[in-house]
């Protein structure tokens, strides 16, 4: 199963933030064993490596770059994704590109903590708990 991951999911790992923590750490590691295929955008890569480094430092933003990279399937960024991205009338740019990277990708769906920040009816958004009762209940 293709499931794209949210840059705000990873950030929840890397960064062990509570209270997200523990649903996004069992997203990862299930893709980490293989039993889905975990995609990001190619912006996550740089997303996750700007903001691990300004909170902790070069080392540990190059080793989460490298975790991503082992772990995570980059969907590549290019002109016509982009233009998708700039054109969809979304607020939030970002976010209108990981959009379409989920698309582009045939995700079965896109996981994030945020929602509501994406258009309903293209493919399922949920939240990391939301993926893990329907797909994985423990």
């Amino acid at each position: 199963m293709n499931v794209f991951c949210d840059t705000n999911v990873l950030l929840d790992v890397l960064e062990k933030r509570e209270p997200f923590y523990a649903d996004s750490v069992r997203v990862w590691t299930l893709a980490e064993l293989g039993q889905i295929r975990g995609l990001v955008s190619v912006i996550s890569f740089t997303n996750v490596f700007y903001v691990v480094e300004k909170l902790r430092d070069l080392a540990t933003a190059q080793k989460a770059v490298r975790l991503l990279r082992a772990t995570f399937v980059p969907v590549a960024l290019d002109e016509q994704l982009l233009n998708q991205a700039a054109d969809s009338g979304l607020r939030d740019f970002e976010d209108a590109v990981q959009f379409f990277s989920a698309l582009r990708a045939d995700a079965a769906c896109l996981v994030t903590r945020n929602p509501n920040h994406f258009p309903t009816g293209h493919l399922p958004i949920q939240t990391p708990a939301e993926f893990l009762a329907t797909h994985f209940p423990a």
